[in-house]
């Protein structure tokens, strides 16, 4: 129901009277569904009266608890979006005071950038606040691409010029860009006008997803985790031996991976390559005259496992541990392909679309050709093609299309 939308900008008087509403329409579902299932008279009515107003006292308390705990913690801990300040030499500090000074905000400051600053000038000014702030765009640019940023906010005076191409930029990674609605740019197809620490922003993003629906994609991911991790465990009870005989050594094969907008998680998955297979990457890397090594791969890769590597890779069984990281919320049943983290270095601009949501276990290219697919620039297409039309119904389609591929071993995952 969005109860939790916006719970540090509410003041407790009105999380009290939401809290009531809340328990209000609960109540009288809950009602309802025993009156129409004919099994009213199998629940106490004293029981249905003490409910609501246990009800309103635990929840008012948890939701008081929550704001508190959201204001002790600062920074990514806390769950806060990070964000990047776009502005100007004179409002710069006044920017980042209105965000460090509300204790209920929603963002976490990770930089800013001062676009007027004048050439010839030391544009590494010192840090304010404990907030990085520079006036070179090209290093405001290379930090928002390799690092954890969430959304960007254009604050910019009408007498400084707007910054265009820094602005066109961050579009085309894909990330959230607000922008005071006093200076507007290009529209995006995807926009709405919000409230951002006193400020009133038009904010663009690729995709724009409704409360309802980020919850029923969350609850399908959980679902879809617990079952997974059932099918990971029988699986493991046949795979773990032949593994450990054929290759002495850890059974699973755990790697750090970039998730949504630059956060790093460790992936797990089923070892299905010698313990020397990272170090050995480089040599065939240089052996295949391969230099991004974007989408390294190669037929009869002398890495795997000979005997059961192949097994679980044309089969998908070496991804079945990923459903912990599904469970977890690193990553989404579907979604995009994790980068590694050299991969993620690697990436241009545009490349840094793939990562606007969650990774996932699937998705489009997954289905549209799995390994016959060798160009990068292709699976960013089919990426990025995935979050601009992203809905339910798309996942649940790419999850039924998921599994006639992988059954029929198109390739691996």
């Amino acid at each position: 129901m969005g109860g939790y939308g916006g719970i540090l900008r509410r003041g407790y008087w009105i999380e009290f009277k939401d809290t009531v509403r809340h328990v209000a329409l609960n109540t009288a579902g809950i009602i309802i569904y025993l009156f129409a299932i004919k099994s009213s008279e199998e629940v106490s009515r004293l029981a249905m009266g003490y409910f609501p107003f246990i009800a309103v006292v635990l929840l008012y308390l948890g939701r008081i608890l929550l704001k508190h705990w959201l204001k002790r913690h600062k920074g990514p801990a806390s769950g806060k979006r990070a964000m990047v300040l776009v502005t100007s030499k004179d409002n710069y500090k006044d920017a980042i005071d209105n965000f460090l000074n509300n204790p209920y905000s929603e963002f976490h400051i990770v930089g800013a950038a001062v676009v007027d600053w004048k050439e010839g000038q030391d544009a590494a000014l010192e840090q304010y606040r404990g907030v990085e702030v520079t006036g070179n765009q090209v290093h405001i640019l290379d930090f928002i691409r390799s690092n954890w940023v969430d959304e960007v906010l254009f604050s910019i005076p009408m007498e400084v010029p707007f910054p265009d191409d820094l602005y066109s930029k961050c579009t085309v990674m894909g990330i959230t860009v607000h922008l005071k609605l006093a200076r507007l740019g290009e529209d995006l197809a995807n926009q709405v006008v919000e409230k951002i620490e006193g400020y009133t922003v038009l904010s663009s993003s690729v995709n724009m997803a409704t409360a309802k629906q980020v919850f029923f994609k969350r609850a399908m991911d959980i679902a879809g985790g617990i079952v997974g991790l059932i099918l990971t465990g029988l699986i493991f009870i046949v795979v773990a031996p032949i593994i450990y005989i054929k290759s002495p050594g850890p059974i699973f094969f755990k790697q750090w991976r970039v998730g949504k907008n630059g956060r790093k998680f460790k992936i797990c998955k089923f070892r299905s390559m010698y313990m020397d297979a990272e170090e050995r990457k480089k040599e065939l890397m240089a052996q295949n005259n391969i230099k991004d090594g974007m989408m390294f791969k190669m037929d009869d890769d002398p890495r795997i496992i000979k005997g059961i590597g192949n097994f679980i890779r044309d089969y998908s069984l070496d991804e079945f541990p990923q459903f912990w990281n599904v469970l977890k919320g690193d990553m989404s049943l579907v979604g995009t392909r994790p980068p590694t983290v050299d991969e993620w270095e690697k990436y241009d601009l545009h490349h840094r679309t793939r990562l606007a949501i969650k990774p996932g276990l699937t998705g489009l290219w997954q289905v549209s050709g799995r390994s016959k697919i060798t160009d990068f620039e292709e699976v960013v297409r089919l990426d990025t093609e995935y979050i601009k039309k992203w809905s339910i119904g798309q996942d649940m389609k790419i999850l039924l299309k998921t599994v006639g591929v992988v059954l029929g071993k198109e390739g691996s995952m």
